[in-house]
């Protein structure tokens, strides 16, 4: 039996309108000026139409510090654009709108084979281009690429990039082990678990001349130059920006979501253009799945202290997005989950034994009960740190076997503020944690009662959350998404919807169509064609718990071929001159709105010969 992927298109007898042809991709960042760009052919955006002129636009996310409470080194002030065109022409149109013409270029250029020449550049700036091209100014990074966790091609694919940093060549079986823990830990059974067919991971590995990650504001001799500004457990940037950037470039599909790792055990990380992370045991997973949040679904903070708002886990007024998952039905005015925060404090200080940090607070008096929560990181014992409210001892244990690394604490009570001033304070007791004990950040929050403020898990509303300004926007939960909450595995609904929204616009739910030819005992010759999806519903390896399924549907010359319904290999007779088409949608309980069309996907082809010749 003959057979041939339409994809490939291996053989004359078949005229492929399936797939989608790839678009180019243009990104530039702009700070007064423009500093980098890059121009390359990219897999899919389903959100782009395939006609003359047309282009889309996506503002990328601003660099920050997670869970820090204040932006990070006036690093937001550059700007990060995308474009997507099937023209490239209309993409050099906007670089030479925002950048000038090239011949002023003297920032950063990475071009792949088809962009353009890159001797028209020569002399003008740094130009990266992909293998098989006349220049390299800018070295690319050696890179030895393993896969982690692989559900298909990286044409459609979103693909996920571990880089290593701070690891010696003796270290490249540590990377190894602290990508794959990572990459298992977000995947399976929680966050992206239920879309991991979607996804691909990846271990870049690049040798380290020192081992670690820098303090003190200074890099070590390392990969990607990543370091702290102190020696506080707090955020980590990195040096070499432009060797990221390259290392990632040069993977062409293969990289959509750079992480960068240090080689440290504690906790630390950024957010933006890189994830960074770090393998901490306790705290890697949890910084690199919020930030992933961040940068797949392109959502804003859930946590109270923040200064960035959006997207679908957010609404500035009372017009949730989210209305196709509140548990109750939606009222004029919809009822808001009272709350109040009367004092948050990022404190980021280190503490001592002399004096002990305290801050007070005013309350209103006017709610049932309140929750003191705080993040500490250097004290792994009880005995080395006193927490009091109001002079009496809240009886804080720190989290088993968490050591120095920073961790974080809620602490309920079901009683009362009276109305006045509240006081919390936090004394160190052991000398020798001095210069490593530091409170990241506290904050209060009194509720109403619990006809006033539902704090059931799975509960859907409208729940106020507090800006670094004490600014109100609202959240679908109280506390059931790891957008606010990182000790949290799970998305809530909404943003696991947004979830499946953001990969599925890159994703075609069909991988393939083959046809083949096959002859049978009587000697009559017929066409096979078989569909390949990507695998979910009835065709995922391990199941999962939300419902879902696959709809298929056959069309020959226009007309719907019911008795091929849900098939995904048919046989039919051998003509010429017919084209087939296959619609197909996806269904799963974690959509409930699909205004984009993302959980459908179409196949068309002509035959345009005989099997029998």
């Amino acid at each position: 039996m003959l057979r041939a992927s339409v994809l490939a298109l291996f053989l004359p007898w078949v005229q492929a309108l399936f797939p989608p042809s790839r678009p180019h991709e243009l990104v530039v960042h702009r700070h007064k000026e423009c500093t980098f760009l890059a121009l390359r052919e990219t897999q899919l955006h389903r959100g782009l139409r395939d006609e003359p002129g047309s282009y889309l636009v996506e503002h990328l996310p601003s660099t920050h510090v997670p869970l820090d409470g204040r932006h990070s080194h006036g690093s937001d002030e550059v700007e990060r654009v995308r474009f997507f065109s099937y023209d490239k022409q209309v993409l050099w149109a906007q670089a030479r709108q925002l950048c000038g013409h090239e011949s002023t270029w003297r920032h950063t250029v990475f071009l792949d084979n088809d962009s353009i020449r890159p001797e028209e550049f020569a002399g003008t700036q740094e130009v990266l281009s992909a293998p098989g091209s006349v220049a390299f100014p800018l070295k690319v990074p050696a890179l030895t690429i393993e896969p982690l966790i692989l559900s298909g091609k990286s044409a459609n694919r979103v693909d996920l990039v571990f880089f290593a940093d701070g690891y010696t060549e003796e270290e490249h079986p540590k990377f190894l082990e602290d990508a794959q823990r990572l990459a298992q830990d977000i995947s399976s059974n929680q966050t992206f678990n239920t879309v991991k067919p979607l996804l691909n991971f990846w271990a870049a590995f690049t040798p380290s001349q020192e081992s670690g990650i820098g303090v003190g504001g200074k890099p070590k001799d390392t990969a990607f130059g990543l370091y702290r500004d102190g020696t506080e457990l707090r955020g980590v940037y990195y040096s070499k920006p432009d060797q990221a950037r390259a290392a990632c470039f040069s993977m062409g599909d293969k990289c959509d979501y750079p992480i960068l790792m240090g080689n440290d055990p504690l906790y630390g990380g950024l957010g933006g253009e890189f994830t960074v992370i770090t393998p901490s045991l306790a705290n890697g997973a949890l910084v690199l799945r919020h930030e992933l949040g961040h940068s797949v679904i392109d959502v804003g903070e859930e946590y109270d202290g923040g200064y960035a708002y959006f997207g679908v886990n957010a609404a500035h007024g009372l017009n949730a997005s989210w209305k196709q998952w509140l548990s109750e039905p939606f009222a004029e005015p919809p009822r808001v989950e009272r709350s109040v925060m009367p004092m948050q404090n990022y404190a980021w200080t280190m503490l001592n034994t002399t004096d002990p940090w305290s801050t007070t607070f005013n309350s209103s008096g006017m709610y049932s009960r309140y929750l003191v929560r705080f993040s500490l990181s250097g004290i792994p014992e009880k005995a080395a740190l006193s927490v009091e409210f109001n002079g009496e001892d809240l009886g804080w244990v720190p989290r088993k076997d968490i050591g120095v690394d920073r961790w974080h604490y809620d602490i309920h009570s079901h009683d009362a503020l009276s109305e006045g001033v509240h006081e919390v304070k936090f004394s160190l007791n052991d000398k020798g944690l001095e210069g490593i004990a530091q409170l990241c950040s506290v904050e209060i929050l009194e509720f109403g009662t619990e006809k006033e403020f539902n704090s059931t898990a799975g509960y859907y509303g409208l729940f106020p959350t507090f800006s670094e300004q004490n600014e109100t926007t609202y959240r679908p939960t109280n506390e059931d998404c790891l957008m606010r909450i990182v000790t949290t595995p799970n998305f809530c609904s909404a943003c696991t919807e947004g979830l499946w929204m953001s990969l599925l616009k890159r994703v075609h739910l069909i991988d393939d169509i083959y046809t083949g030819c096959r002859q049978d005992v009587s000697g009559e010759w017929k066409r096979t064609i078989g569909l390949e999806l990507v695998p979910l519903a009835q065709f995922r390896e391990d199941p999962v718990v939300p419902k879902e399924s696959y709809t298929v549907v056959w069309s020959k010359g226009g007309k719907i071929l019911d008795e091929l319904t849900n098939k995904t290999n048919i046989v039919v007779d051998d003509e010429a001159g017919i084209t087939y088409s296959v619609s197909v949608e996806f269904a799963t309980e974690e959509v409930r709105v699909d205004k984009e069309g993302y959980l459908k996907a179409l196949g068309e082809f002509i035959l345009l010969s005989k099997c029998s010749g």
